[in-house]
């Protein structure tokens, strides 16, 4: 099922959300960057960059806690493929492209959207 992330009406991105994890609310997949992702990812870059992948160096709480702020006060939409918007409490894109190249791009939501969850059950 394809996802579509938009700031503002502009597409940030696409993902099939692979990995899901209903009883959690939470689902991530590989994610497909739009024209828009440009205008994201510097605050996703910062995560990144205050959480060294793979243990390498120490976390930076305060790049960590400007992260945080920012992502909050950004006003992403996740779509399905039918153009709903689907209820989420928490969009994170896990940014690793300068350290690991350009796959390392990966879309993680909170769901909080239970008609959401009762139509991919029946899709799968």
């Amino acid at each position: 099922m394809k996802h579509t992330l938009r700031l503002n009406g502009v597409i940030v991105g696409h993902s099939e959300l692979e990995h899901a994890e209903p009883d959690l609310g939470r689902a991530r997949g590989r994610l497909r960057p739009g024209l828009g992702y440009e205008l994201v990812q510097p605050i996703f870059r910062l995560f990144s960059e205050a959480v060294p992948r793979g243990g390498e160096g120490s976390r930076d709480e305060e790049k960590l806690g400007r992260y945080h702020r920012s992502r909050d006060a950004l006003p992403l939409e996740l779509q399905d493929e039918m153009g709903r918007q689907i209820a989420t409490s928490a969009i994170h894109i896990v940014d690793y492209t300068e350290e690991q190249g350009p796959d390392a791009l990966e879309l993680d939501v909170l769901i909080r959207d239970d008609e959401y969850w009762s139509r991919r059950g029946r899709e799968q």
